[in-house]
């Protein structure tokens, strides 16, 4: 009986070929055959750590980088390291609960009024205020549509000291744009209480 089937296409061998000499050599081989830098190039010295490195005692290990201080703060306003933690659980979910009702005001799904209970009574203005300029931003809401105008894509919470929580959440739009809207919630009286909000 003959065999009808044909035999595939034969893969070529694979052939180990040698590095190009363009390579830059390690720092064991001599330098000597490595082309030098012409007048306009740039030097790059790719053996200054290497030399570095031995030059420094072996017993000498490198101390702790100073922190820099950005413009207007100085060092001691840095926040201790505990505080870049992430915050207790009660205090991510009253930032999630927070963002969730921002975020059913600038749909069109609540109306703007029902922030005042969730901010604190003498910054209640200013919330209503930011959220109301960052709703007039979404356009008009069409009431009929279930899909939302405005979503969370990411929201990192932090606590910075107890009974105060700040968060920073980043929304995006139908149109590609994304937002990101920053607060402070502080726990006063039994219940988290938006005391600064910003949306940017």
């Amino acid at each position: 009986m003959v065999e009808s089937r044909h035999p595939g296409p034969v893969r070529p061998a694979v052939r180990l070929r040698p590095a190009p000499p363009i390579d830059p050599p390690c720092t064991d081989e001599p330098v000597d055959g490595w082309p030098r830098p012409a007048a306009a190039q740039l030097a790059l010295d790719l053996f200054e750590a290497h030399r570095r490195s031995a030059a420094r005692p072996a017993g000498r290990t490198p101390g702790p980088r100073p922190t820099p201080a950005g413009p207007g703060r100085s060092a001691s306003s840095i926040p201790p390291p505990a505080a870049l933690v992430t915050a207790t659980p009660e205090a991510t979910r009253a930032a999630q609960r927070f963002v969730a009702t921002c975020l059913e005001i600038l749909n069109g799904y609540r109306p703007l009024g029902q922030i005042r209970p969730m901010s604190e009574p003498a910054r209640s203005a200013d919330v209503v205020q930011e959220l109301a300029r960052a709703a007039a931003r979404t356009g008009p809401v069409r009431r009929r549509s279930t899909r939302p105008t405005v979503r969370l894509r990411r929201l990192r919470v932090c606590e910075p000291r107890p009974a105060a929580v700040e968060a920073a959440a980043v929304l995006a739009g139908t149109n590609g744009r994304t937002w990101a809207m920053a607060l402070r919630l502080e726990h006063r009286r039994g219940r988290w209480l938006c005391t600064t909000l910003q949306v940017l």
